[in-house]
């Protein structure tokens, strides 16, 4: 296996650059894995594809604003920081921005507040300490840190949200759950399809292609995350009924396979809150999930070997092939898969 097999080439103009109005207007490809067959659907036609005995399992993470602007006390110039991880009240990991960004050197945000960069991490990667708790601040003076393949502003912050974001603390979307809306969820609920919440706060380097030429050798990043007992709980009673698992985005799909890991007694998954350092590749076997809700991935990515694994990597980059033909939008704001 080689990094390159997970390569294809993308025209740019199948980039979405803003999301679908309304939400649940995107396509929908169903990819049915035993026998590679495809329908093209739309999303707001969930409730047709799916049974009343499902059970989704959707990240309720919610992106921070976490883009600042700063600038150096000493010499007024300017510095841009991205936080990625909280690591208690004042102190985060962040991506800096600016020239001179060395562990002493203090910087200012815009409403006073003061910063000072503590230790290198490494490359851009700086710890930060703040002369106060920053997370209510940055709620008034951040901006939130779309993927560097969007282009276009936002017209309104919620636009990256998902309606059902509840926990701050992610850097990214948990982009496959943007194409929910309440009416269409209340909807599945109406049929007997049971929703369930996990938390995992996604970094920045979910975006990060894989360089090495063995995908094995990739150093993959670590996530917090939880699932709570009542998704146990969910996810047994699935189980032992007639149901299918369905991991709403990757994320969903790591925070479980990760409390897979966990279980005791027979059980499919455990109660689990932390770090996960969990990476997919193909070959690896899936514990908790039976079918998954993903967006079209980058190539060379982490994302794209996983729904490789669940679906086999003929199987996915066929299905990009003829998405492409097709006209279906890719990325972030892009068209929805669903793989069963």
């Amino acid at each position: 296996m080689r990094t390159a097999d997970f390569d294809y080439d993308l025209p740019p103009a199948s980039i979405a650059q803003r999301p679908a109005d309304p939400r649940d207007s995107s396509r929908l490809m169903v990819l049915h894995r035993t026998d590679g067959r495809i329908e093209h659907r739309i999303f707001h036609e969930l409730p047709e594809i799916l049974r009343p005995e499902d059970l989704l399992v959707l990240n309720q993470t919610r992106v921070i604003p976490a883009r600042l602007q700063a600038e150096k006390i000493d010499t007024g110039g300017r510095a841009e920081l991205l936080l990625l991880q909280r690591l208690d009240d004042r102190r985060w990991k962040a991506l800096v921005g600016g020239r001179g960004l060395r562990p002493g050197r203090r910087l200012r945000l815009s409403n006073g507040l003061k910063v000072e960069v503590a230790t290198d991490l490494g490359g851009a990667i700086r710890e930060l300490i703040f002369s106060q708790p920053v997370s209510q601040a940055i709620e008034r003076i951040g901006e939130m840190p779309l993927p560097p393949y969007i282009r276009t502003p936002l017209r309104n912050p919620n636009e990256y949200q998902t309606v059902y974001a509840a926990v701050a603390g992610s850097a990214a979307a948990p982009t496959a759950g943007l194409h929910f809306t309440p009416a269409l969820l209340a909807t599945l609920q109406e049929m007997g399809i049971r929703l369930a919440f996990v938390t995992l706060h996604i970094g920045l380097d979910t975006f990060a292609p894989v360089t090495a030429e063995d995908p094995s050798r990739h150093s993959i990043h670590t996530e917090w995350c939880q699932v709570p007992p009542d998704v146990v709980q969910a996810v047994q009673e699935t189980t032992d009924g007639a149901g299918r698992v369905i991991a709403v985005g990757t994320t969903s799909v790591r925070a479980l396979e990760t409390a897979a890991r966990a279980a005791v007694g027979g059980a499919r998954i455990g109660v689990f809150e932390g770090p996960t350092d969990l990476y997919i590749l193909p070959g690896a076997r899936f514990a908790a999930v039976d079918g998954m809700l993903t967006n079209f991935h980058l190539p060379r990515s982490t994302l794209l070997m996983m729904v490789s694994a669940f679906a086999g990597r003929e199987n996915i980059l066929g299905a990009y092939e003829l998405a492409m033909r097709e006209g279906y939008r890719f990325y972030s704001f892009g068209d929805a898969m669903l793989l069963l």
